[in-house]
Protein backbone atom coordinates (compact mmCIF):
# COMPACT_ATOMS: atom_id res chain seq x y z
CA UNK A 1 0.00 0.00 0.00
CA UNK A 2 1.29 3.46 -0.96
CA UNK A 3 0.19 4.74 2.43
CA UNK A 4 0.40 8.53 2.18
CA UNK A 5 -0.82 8.76 -1.41
CA UNK A 6 -3.81 6.60 -0.44
CA UNK A 7 -4.56 8.84 2.56
CA UNK A 8 -4.30 11.85 0.25
CA UNK A 9 -6.82 10.25 -2.11
CA UNK A 10 -9.24 9.67 0.78
CA UNK A 11 -8.76 13.18 2.13
CA UNK A 12 -9.36 14.92 -1.18
CA UNK A 13 -12.22 12.66 -2.31
CA UNK A 14 -15.84 13.73 -1.85
CA UNK A 15 -17.05 10.12 -2.11
CA UNK A 16 -17.82 8.70 1.33
CA UNK A 17 -17.38 5.10 0.18
CA UNK A 18 -13.89 5.86 -1.17
CA UNK A 19 -12.98 7.40 2.17
CA UNK A 20 -14.39 4.44 4.08
CA UNK A 21 -12.56 1.83 1.99
CA UNK A 22 -9.17 3.57 2.19
CA UNK A 23 -9.53 4.18 5.94
CA UNK A 24 -10.22 0.47 6.50
CA UNK A 25 -7.24 -0.54 4.34
CA UNK A 26 -4.98 1.98 6.08
CA UNK A 27 -5.92 0.70 9.55
CA UNK A 28 -4.99 -2.86 8.61
CA UNK A 29 -1.77 -1.67 6.97
CA UNK A 30 -0.86 0.45 9.98
CA UNK A 31 -1.43 -2.45 12.39
CA UNK A 32 0.91 -4.80 10.53
CA UNK A 33 3.95 -2.73 9.52
CA UNK A 34 5.93 0.44 9.93
CA UNK A 35 5.06 3.44 7.77
CA UNK A 36 7.76 5.04 5.65
CA UNK A 37 7.19 8.58 4.45
CA UNK A 38 10.47 9.14 2.62
CA UNK A 39 10.32 12.45 0.81
CA UNK A 40 6.53 12.69 0.84
CA UNK A 41 5.23 16.25 1.07
CA UNK A 42 1.61 16.80 2.12
CA UNK A 43 -0.45 19.36 0.21
CA UNK A 44 -2.58 22.18 1.57
CA UNK A 45 -6.06 22.03 0.03
CA UNK A 46 -7.58 25.30 -1.20
CA UNK A 47 -11.10 24.00 -0.66
CA UNK A 48 -12.55 21.19 1.50
CA UNK A 49 -13.49 17.90 -0.15
CA UNK A 50 -17.18 18.59 0.47
CA UNK A 51 -17.01 21.66 -1.81
CA UNK A 52 -17.88 19.22 -4.61
CA UNK A 53 -21.16 18.38 -2.81
CA UNK A 54 -22.21 21.41 -0.78
CA UNK A 55 -22.67 25.12 -1.32
CA UNK A 56 -20.34 26.91 1.11
CA UNK A 57 -21.59 30.12 2.72
CA UNK A 58 -20.64 32.33 5.69
CA UNK A 59 -21.97 30.96 9.02
CA UNK A 60 -24.54 33.78 9.34
CA UNK A 61 -26.24 32.58 6.12
CA UNK A 62 -26.86 29.03 7.38
CA UNK A 63 -30.49 27.89 7.78
CA UNK A 64 -31.93 28.01 11.29
CA UNK A 65 -32.65 24.71 13.00
CA UNK A 66 -34.76 25.65 16.00
CA UNK A 67 -38.16 24.25 14.98
CA UNK A 68 -37.86 20.55 15.77
CA UNK A 69 -41.59 20.04 15.30
CA UNK A 70 -41.26 20.49 11.53
CA UNK A 71 -39.68 18.31 8.87
CA UNK A 72 -37.66 21.32 7.67
CA UNK A 73 -36.27 21.93 11.15
CA UNK A 74 -35.25 18.29 11.54
CA UNK A 75 -33.61 18.27 8.10
CA UNK A 76 -31.65 21.41 9.03
CA UNK A 77 -30.53 19.82 12.31
CA UNK A 78 -29.59 16.43 10.81
CA UNK A 79 -27.77 18.15 7.94
CA UNK A 80 -25.79 20.37 10.32
CA UNK A 81 -24.70 17.37 12.43
CA UNK A 82 -23.90 15.33 9.30
CA UNK A 83 -21.69 18.19 8.11
CA UNK A 84 -19.80 18.23 11.41
CA UNK A 85 -19.25 14.48 11.14
CA UNK A 86 -18.14 14.71 7.50
CA UNK A 87 -15.73 17.50 8.44
CA UNK A 88 -14.42 15.36 11.30
CA UNK A 89 -13.56 12.54 8.87
CA UNK A 90 -11.29 14.88 6.93
CA UNK A 91 -9.82 16.42 10.09
CA UNK A 92 -8.80 12.97 11.34
CA UNK A 93 -7.39 11.99 7.93
CA UNK A 94 -5.51 15.27 7.72
CA UNK A 95 -3.81 14.61 11.07
CA UNK A 96 -2.54 11.27 9.70
CA UNK A 97 -1.55 12.80 6.36
CA UNK A 98 0.11 15.98 7.55
CA UNK A 99 2.12 15.22 10.69
CA UNK A 100 4.58 12.70 9.27
CA UNK A 101 6.95 12.88 12.23
CA UNK A 102 4.40 11.57 14.72
CA UNK A 103 4.55 7.94 15.95
CA UNK A 104 2.60 5.16 14.27
CA UNK A 105 0.26 5.00 17.30
CA UNK A 106 -0.78 8.59 16.53
CA UNK A 107 -1.66 7.65 12.96
CA UNK A 108 -3.60 4.56 14.05
CA UNK A 109 -5.51 6.58 16.65
CA UNK A 110 -6.71 9.11 14.07
CA UNK A 111 -7.50 6.46 11.47
CA UNK A 112 -9.78 4.79 14.03
CA UNK A 113 -11.36 8.19 14.73
CA UNK A 114 -11.90 8.68 10.98
CA UNK A 115 -13.57 5.25 10.82
CA UNK A 116 -15.94 6.26 13.66
CA UNK A 117 -16.75 9.56 11.95
CA UNK A 118 -17.64 7.77 8.69
CA UNK A 119 -20.10 5.62 10.64
CA UNK A 120 -21.55 8.71 12.34
CA UNK A 121 -21.95 10.46 8.99
CA UNK A 122 -23.71 7.45 7.47
CA UNK A 123 -26.10 7.28 10.44
CA UNK A 124 -27.05 10.92 9.95
CA UNK A 125 -27.29 10.55 6.19
CA UNK A 126 -29.73 7.65 6.59
CA UNK A 127 -31.88 9.93 8.76
CA UNK A 128 -31.70 12.67 6.12
CA UNK A 129 -32.83 10.17 3.47
CA UNK A 130 -35.74 9.12 5.67
CA UNK A 131 -36.70 12.80 5.76
CA UNK A 132 -36.49 12.96 1.95
CA UNK A 133 -33.19 14.85 1.89
CA UNK A 134 -29.47 14.24 1.40
CA UNK A 135 -26.12 15.77 2.35
CA UNK A 136 -25.57 18.77 0.12
CA UNK A 137 -29.19 19.89 0.02
CA UNK A 138 -28.43 22.74 2.45
CA UNK A 139 -25.51 25.18 2.51
CA UNK A 140 -22.63 24.68 4.95
CA UNK A 141 -19.73 26.71 6.33
CA UNK A 142 -16.06 25.74 6.20
CA UNK A 143 -14.89 27.01 9.59
CA UNK A 144 -13.28 23.74 10.67
CA UNK A 145 -11.49 23.38 7.33
CA UNK A 146 -10.09 26.89 7.66
CA UNK A 147 -8.92 26.17 11.20
CA UNK A 148 -7.24 22.97 9.99
CA UNK A 149 -5.30 25.00 7.44
CA UNK A 150 -4.34 27.57 10.07
CA UNK A 151 -2.90 24.80 12.27
CA UNK A 152 -1.29 22.83 9.41
CA UNK A 153 2.27 23.63 10.48
CA UNK A 154 1.94 22.69 14.16
CA UNK A 155 0.73 19.36 15.48
CA UNK A 156 0.64 20.89 18.98
CA UNK A 157 -1.69 23.66 17.82
CA UNK A 158 -3.80 21.16 15.86
CA UNK A 159 -4.33 18.89 18.88
CA UNK A 160 -5.19 21.87 21.07
CA UNK A 161 -7.57 23.54 18.64
CA UNK A 162 -9.41 20.68 16.90
CA UNK A 163 -9.96 17.88 19.45
CA UNK A 164 -9.39 19.81 22.69
CA UNK A 165 -11.35 22.91 21.69
CA UNK A 166 -13.82 22.24 18.88
CA UNK A 167 -14.57 18.56 19.49
CA UNK A 168 -14.75 19.17 23.25
CA UNK A 169 -17.18 21.95 22.37
CA UNK A 170 -19.26 19.30 20.64
CA UNK A 171 -19.45 17.42 23.94
CA UNK A 172 -20.77 20.60 25.55
CA UNK A 173 -23.50 21.14 22.94
CA UNK A 174 -24.68 17.56 22.36
CA UNK A 175 -26.68 17.09 25.62
CA UNK A 176 -28.33 20.50 25.16
CA UNK A 177 -29.58 19.57 21.68
CA UNK A 178 -30.81 16.21 22.98
CA UNK A 179 -32.68 17.93 25.82
CA UNK A 180 -34.48 20.22 23.34
CA UNK A 181 -35.32 17.28 21.05
CA UNK A 182 -36.72 15.17 23.89
CA UNK A 183 -40.05 17.03 23.86
CA UNK A 184 -40.63 15.79 20.28
CA UNK A 185 -39.75 12.14 20.92
CA UNK A 186 -43.18 10.89 19.74
CA UNK A 187 -41.80 11.43 16.23
CA UNK A 188 -39.85 8.23 15.31
CA UNK A 189 -37.32 10.27 13.32
CA UNK A 190 -36.59 12.35 16.42
CA UNK A 191 -35.97 9.11 18.33
CA UNK A 192 -33.43 8.10 15.68
CA UNK A 193 -31.68 11.48 15.93
CA UNK A 194 -31.57 11.14 19.73
CA UNK A 195 -30.06 7.64 19.39
CA UNK A 196 -27.47 8.94 16.93
CA UNK A 197 -26.58 11.84 19.23
CA UNK A 198 -26.11 9.42 22.13
CA UNK A 199 -23.72 7.24 20.11
CA UNK A 200 -21.83 10.29 18.84
CA UNK A 201 -21.51 11.74 22.36
CA UNK A 202 -20.06 8.55 23.84
CA UNK A 203 -17.60 8.02 20.99
CA UNK A 204 -16.59 11.69 20.79
CA UNK A 205 -15.40 11.44 24.40
CA UNK A 206 -12.83 8.93 23.15
CA UNK A 207 -11.89 11.21 20.24
CA UNK A 208 -11.30 14.16 22.55
CA UNK A 209 -9.36 11.84 24.86
CA UNK A 210 -7.06 10.92 21.97
CA UNK A 211 -6.48 14.60 21.22
CA UNK A 212 -5.82 15.23 24.91
CA UNK A 213 -3.32 12.35 25.00
CA UNK A 214 -1.31 13.61 22.03
CA UNK A 215 -1.48 17.25 23.12
CA UNK A 216 0.01 16.30 26.49
CA UNK A 217 2.54 13.97 24.81
CA UNK A 218 3.90 16.87 22.73
CA UNK A 219 3.85 19.20 25.74
CA UNK A 220 5.85 16.64 27.74
CA UNK A 221 8.39 16.25 24.93
CA UNK A 222 8.96 20.01 24.93
CA UNK A 223 8.76 20.60 28.68
CA UNK A 224 5.58 22.71 28.43
CA UNK A 225 3.01 23.07 31.18
CA UNK A 226 -0.02 21.82 29.27
CA UNK A 227 -2.55 24.02 31.07
CA UNK A 228 -0.79 27.29 30.33
CA UNK A 229 0.19 26.15 26.81
CA UNK A 230 -3.44 25.29 25.97
CA UNK A 231 -4.65 28.72 27.10
CA UNK A 232 -1.85 30.34 25.12
CA UNK A 233 -2.80 28.46 21.93
CA UNK A 234 -6.56 29.08 22.05
CA UNK A 235 -5.84 32.75 22.70
CA UNK A 236 -3.48 32.78 19.70
CA UNK A 237 -6.39 31.69 17.48
CA UNK A 238 -8.84 34.12 19.15
CA UNK A 239 -10.91 31.32 20.67
CA UNK A 240 -12.85 31.92 23.88
CA UNK A 241 -12.86 29.22 26.59
CA UNK A 242 -16.74 29.23 26.77
CA UNK A 243 -16.55 27.77 30.28
CA UNK A 244 -20.21 28.52 31.04
CA UNK A 245 -21.15 25.88 28.43
CA UNK A 246 -18.80 23.12 29.63
CA UNK A 247 -20.18 19.61 29.93
CA UNK A 248 -18.06 18.88 32.97
CA UNK A 249 -18.65 15.13 33.13
CA UNK A 250 -17.89 14.56 29.43
CA UNK A 251 -14.76 16.71 29.55
CA UNK A 252 -13.47 14.91 32.64
CA UNK A 253 -13.93 11.55 30.91
CA UNK A 254 -12.03 12.97 27.92
CA UNK A 255 -8.97 13.91 29.99
CA UNK A 256 -9.61 17.41 31.31
CA UNK A 257 -8.80 17.66 35.02
CA UNK A 258 -10.96 19.61 37.46
CA UNK A 259 -8.00 21.90 38.06
CA UNK A 260 -7.81 22.78 34.36
CA UNK A 261 -11.58 23.19 33.98
CA UNK A 262 -11.67 25.60 36.94
CA UNK A 263 -8.61 27.37 35.51
CA UNK A 264 -10.49 27.78 32.20
CA UNK A 265 -13.39 29.40 34.04
CA UNK A 266 -15.76 26.64 35.13
CA UNK A 267 -17.63 27.62 38.30
CA UNK A 268 -17.50 24.10 39.77
CA UNK A 269 -16.28 20.63 38.95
Amino acid sequence: MDFYNKIEKALFSSDINTKELIISQAIEFCKSREIEHGGFKPKIAKEPSYAAICKIVPPKELPKRKDFSSKEGLVALAHAIAHIEYSAIDLALDAVYRFLQMPKEFKLDWLVVAEDEVRHFKMLHAILEELGAKYGDLPVHKGLFEMANKTALSVLDRMAVIPRYFEAGGLDVNPKISAKLFAFRKNPVVVKILEALDIIYKEEIDHVRKGDKWFKYICDLNGYDYRSKYKEIISKYNLAARASQFDINGRKQAGFSCEELIDLGAKEC
